[in-house]
């Protein structure tokens, strides 16, 4: 009897490789949508022979990297995420929520670009009006009219003599504005509404995507052009479009925030030019958007008189600490099962602290409803925070207020005890700079980086930045040092 024929893979997911004998809408292996399309046919390797060079290899060291160098923005939150600046040839992603100010953001970046520093990016101040360099700079928008940006242009004061402004769809179109401007800086606002007839597909899909942002990136290493892409998000947080567009582009930035806080946040997960660890604070209002170098204020209440159920710690956002106020409110609850309640922190870490505190401190809390947050629209999500969520929650029940000079910063283990996070004496720096007097953290936190401890008069009291610090063994005995806290 004749063997039966093994099926061929047909189809092949364009995201991860994946083969498949007939097509699906959704790959099988990475789970993405849109992706699997019929696979070419088998062919066999062909042997490439050696052709002319661009330009001849050369010793690293001999490599001019003068024209790789930064240039600022204007904004000094958002070139301390990028690290410096802008690099000339360089491709920037930058991804959020429908809303959140991305448009709003970078009209202004490119206002400023227009009329920045000369391009060679030295530092020079900035020269009187009407006596500007020529540093024009091109917005392509595919997602409103031009009368539209040119009304928030308006509104944010960016409207100068060398931004340029164009509402397109068609690539073609973007890249006769190119010849046309000969930008510095191109802003493409957003790369899912440019499309592209030598492809198939509706604008937005895959196929789609990956033409028009190789052909971008080709024009921006060709003709030294900084490019900024704008990118949708799906519903789950992700870039829309193929994920080998982030691994195209040399920097992918995130515009984080709460829509009804004016605290706007970026973040770079991908920077071949800078650090990755670096946050930048921007206030989002009628006139536009604003650097905060110091936005740690935003997330504290001020009071004369200490209340019971809020406690302050402080965060790590990449290499910037933030000081941050937890609130919890615990009361009677009238329902079978009491309710839980967070707000800007993780709600299967509250469920585990409010579960130590029940076992390990024996504060009961099975027939009272929970509510947690945090002040400003600030979302912690470090284990940092966990100390002083069970302090927080601790004072709400026992209705026992905790000092307005107190900090708290630790992790919280199943067993009760507290654990030292990273960075502990740069967030007591940052604590002490605000005026706090009294910080409670894990032991073992205050040791230098040869792991010897600071010198100290008390074994378990030690001052540093001016602060008092007690380091504890335990969420118990963190909560007695707290309250006795002067």
């Amino acid at each position: 009897m004749a063997k039966a024929k093994t099926a061929k893979a047909a189809y092949r997911c364009s995201e991860c490789g994946w083969q498949t004998s007939k097509w699906v809408g959704r790959c099988g292996e990475c789970q993405t949508w849109g992706t699997v399309t019929e696979a070419a046919s088998a062919t066999p390797a062909r042997v490439v022979n050696a052709g002319p060079v661009s330009s001849p290899a050369r010793p690293i060291g001999q490599v001019d990297v003068r024209s790789a160098k930064t240039k600022p923005t204007g904004l000094d939150e958002l070139d301390r995420v990028l690290g410096g600046g802008i690099v000339p040839g360089a491709v920037l992603l930058l991804a959020g929520e429908p809303g959140i100010g991305k448009s709003t953001l970078l009209l202004e970046v490119a206002a400023l670009a227009s009329t920045g520093p000369a391009s060679d990016g030295a530092d020079v101040p900035r020269p009187p009006a009407g006596k500007e360099p020529h540093n024009p700079v091109l917005y392509v928008t595919g997602e409103e009219s031009a009368e539209q940006v040119r009304l928030r242009a308006d509104r944010v004061g960016a409207i100068t003599d060398h931004l340029y402004l164009a509402a397109e769809t068609e690539l073609s179109a973007v890249l006769g504005h190119v010849d046309a401007v000969q930008p510095t800086l191109l802003v493409v606002d957003s790369i899912q509404t440019i499309g592209t007839s030598e492809v198939d597909g509706a604008p937005g899909g895959v196929t789609q995507i990956r033409e028009v942002a190789a052909n971008l990136i080709r024009v921006a290493k060709e003709r030294g052009i900084t490019v900024v892409l704008v990118g949708h998000v799906t519903k789950d947080g992700a870039i829309a479009g193929p994920r080998l567009l982030e691994h195209l582009v040399d920097v992918v930035l995130y515009f984080e925030g709460d829509r009804h806080s004016r605290l706007r946040m970026i973040r770079a997960v991908k920077n071949r030019y800078g650090p990755t660890d670096e946050l930048g604070c921007f206030d989002l209002s009628e006139v536009g958007i604003v650097g905060l170098p110091d936005p740690s204020g935003l997330f504290l209440t001020r009071r004369d008189e200490p209340v019971p159920g809020t406690c302050v710690t402080v965060t790590l956002e990449g290499r910037r600490p933030l000081v941050a106020e937890v609130q919890s409110l615990v009361a009677k609850s009238h329902l079978p099962a009491p309710r839980r309640a967070t707000s800007g922190l993780d709600t299967s870490r509250v469920a585990m602290v409010l579960a130590v505190l029940a076992q390990r401190c024996k504060i009961s809390m099975h027939e009272q409803d929970v509510y947690v947050s945090t002040v400003g629209g600030v979302r912690l999500a470090e284990t940092s925070v966990d100390l002083a969520l069970a302090l927080a929650v601790a004072g709400s029940t026992v209705e026992q207020a905790l000092s307005n000079s107190l900090i708290a910063l630790g992790e919280v283990g199943l067993a009760g005890e507290a654990r030292i996070v990273p960075g502990v004496q740069r967030r007591l720096a940052e604590a002490a700079r605000l005026g706090f007097k009294f910080a409670v953290v894990p032991r073992g936190s205050l040791e230098l980086a040869d792991g010897s401890p600071l010198k100290r008069a008390d074994p378990q009291l030690s001052s540093y930045e001016g602060m008092k610090v007690m380091e504890v063994d335990s969420v118990q005995q963190a909560l007695q040092v707290a309250f006795t806290a002067p």
